[in-house]
């Protein structure tokens, strides 16, 4: 079985709005393991290096302004096969797209604020998580649950 480890971000938006412990219980109702989290502001460097991808399109400097305009939430999930598990929780990101019962089709109107980022490969995943994360604020540890759903 292939454990990932993938980044998960709760966007300004989905703190102001107290979504924070209704976003990270359907993860861990699902069966994903937190490795790390932390409530940060985001600076507009790490913004930036963040939304690189996105330099130069017309909602690049709104997107930056919005993920620095107050406190995220990033955190670590890992699982067998956590990337796409992940993104299917999270939902499309065009709101008018997510499906009913994803964090996006019940709870976000607009894509601009869709208070969620997942990132979406294991490339993407390892740049995010090593933005955010120093290797000693990333937690190994195991559940009891973990073996019976892995056994060796």
């Amino acid at each position: 079985m292939n454990i990932e480890q993938t980044f998960v971000m709760i966007k300004p938006d989905g703190v102001q709005r107290k979504l924070t412990g209704k976003i990270i219980s359907k993860f861990e109702k699902k069966g994903l393991k937190i490795s790390a989290m932390k409530m940060l502001v985001i600076n507009r460097e790490m913004a930036e290096q963040h939304y690189s991808e996105h330099n130069g399109k017309p909602f690049y400097e709104s997107l930056i302004d919005f993920i620095t305009s107050g406190p995220v939430v990033a955190f670590i999930l890992e699982g067998p096969g956590a990337i796409s598990i992940v993104r299917k929780l999270v939902g499309a990101t065009d709101p008018a797209n997510a499906e009913p019962g994803s964090i996006r089709g019940d709870y976000v109107v607009f894509t601009t604020y869709n208070i969620i980022h997942a990132s979406d490969s294991t490339t993407s995943s390892e740049r995010e998580i090593s933005l955010f994360f120093k290797k000693e604020e990333i937690y190994n540890y195991s559940m009891e649950i973990e073996k019976y759903l892995f056994p060796s």
